[in-house]
């Protein structure tokens, strides 16, 4: 079983503006990438969603990529 990224590099919080964490986690569609095979906690899935949704709002993150 994979290591939790977030628990490997003890990060407490996932913050929406740190974006080069955030595309780690997504594929090359922009897609957010299943807690089955990123190999993180369902926790710390919920917490990325809620991240990635709030950048794509404020416009960090793009939603699609053509």
């Amino acid at each position: 079983m994979r290591q939790d990224y977030f628990s490997a590099n003890n990060i407490k919080y996932i913050d929406y503006k740190d974006i080069e964490i955030l595309k780690k986690f997504l594929n090359p569609s922009g897609k957010i990438i299943s807690h089955k095979r990123s190999g993180i906690t369902a926790k710390n899935q919920r917490a990325l969603a809620s991240a990635v949704k709030h950048a794509r709002f404020l416009g960090l993150l793009p939603f699609i990529v053509k």
